[in-house]
């Protein structure tokens, strides 16, 4: 089953909203882009067996300047983390200790993705270059070269073979993995594009950037799909499907995170009660045990909402990034200066 396939919308932010299931999804009449208020009345409460109880499991150092991403490996037993120090480090979740350096961008690195099979890892540079790295090796495979700006966000698509990357030049790149050849460039948007994000069958890309929209792309065709807009004060500067590519979630400097029905274009649910109004901070979703939202805030905190209810269900001490474990329920948190440090936490399980 999907994760989200019982994705509660009769509780939505939105009182026209509609109630049918994921599945049998039906047209309605266009709505305004702009999420309405969410209701007056309190969210439902999760009681204390339905609550995570992240506690922390390491603190990793190592990095000399901000932690841009920390990301684990799509089967969990390796992590990635990129900083302004020009570096990759690989570590392990379980133990906290550093496996090995990827080193050869000449500037800092914005984001991180794993391949598929976690034998690859792509790094956005500030050098304004993409590398595929072979992980086991610690060599780039690959060097990527066509932004004319800083590279700031990258994914690969689940099969492995594209890559799409997004600039500092307003430009969305989709690039073939093994003739390390851009295929296509999408004029995207007039500002930073900061958060790129292929579907599950790489159908669609999404992005967003600091021109506050967020655009739905066709992978094939490079046409733009749809337009949707967080508002005047929220201006998106984080967005990836979610794990069934039915809804987008995106992040915005208006202390909102938002999970969007991108095909009727209605904001159905928002997360509040982080501090994100400077720095790009990217949420998530994690479903291996509960069904939460997780984000970093500018409060440094980590803090994880029920996904149906979007109440706050626990708020850790800790920094701005944050991932989420793919098959174990562990969070990595990342700061920036003066921390410097990586944070590892795991759900232990029902407070005694």
């Amino acid at each position: 089953m999907s994760p989200l396939a019982d994705l509660d919308e009769s509780t939505t932010d939105d009182d026209n909203a509609s109630q049918t299931t994921e599945d049998d999804p039906q047209p309605v009449p266009p709505q305004p882009l702009q999420p309405t208020l969410a209701p007056a009345q309190a969210p439902p409460t999760a009681t204390a067996r339905e609550r995570p109880n992240y506690q922390l499991r390491h603190t990793l150092r190592g990095h000399t300047q901000s932690i841009s991403a920390v990301k684990f490996s799509p089967d969990g037993s390796l992590l990635a983390s990129c900083a302004a120090d020009n570096l990759i480090k690989i570590w392990s979740p379980f133990t906290g200790e550093l496996i090995r350096n990827l080193s050869g961008h000449t500037k800092g690195l914005s984001d991180i993705a794993w391949s598929t099979d976690g034998m690859h890892l792509a790094s956005a540079s500030d050098d304004t270059t993409i590398r595929i790295w072979n992980v086991g090796s610690g060599l780039t495979t690959k060097h990527l070269r066509g932004h004319t700006s800083f590279v700031f966000c990258v994914n690969y698509n689940t099969a492995s073979n594209l890559l799409v990357s997004g600039g500092c030049d307003g430009d969305v790149r989709i690039w073939n993995i093994a003739r390390g050849k851009c295929t296509k460039t999408l004029n995207a948007h007039l500002d930073y594009v900061t958060a790129v994000h292929f579907n599950r069958d790489a159908t669609l890309i999404v992005s967003c950037a600091l021109d506050g929209l967020i655009r739905i792309w066709n992978t094939t065709t490079g046409q733009c799909l749809k337009t949707l807009a967080e508002g005047h004060d929220a201006v998106c500067q984080h967005v990836q499907f979610s794990p069934n590519s039915k809804y987008i979630l995106s992040t915005a400097h208006d202390s909102a995170i938002r999970l969007w029905d991108y095909h009727t274009s209605r904001c159905l649910k928002t997360y509040m009660g982080h501090k994100n109004e400077k720095y790009c901070i990217a949420a998530c979703f994690s479903v291996t045990g509960g069904k939460w939202i997780v984000s970093g805030s500018e409060d440094n905190k980590v803090y994880v909402w029920d996904l149906q209810s979007r109440e706050v269900v626990q708020t850790l001490e800790a920094h701005s990034g944050t991932f989420t474990h793919p098959q174990q329920n562990m969070i990595a948190s990342g700061s920036i200066d003066p921390d410097l440090a990586i944070r590892v936490w795991s759900d232990r399980g029902p407070p005694t």
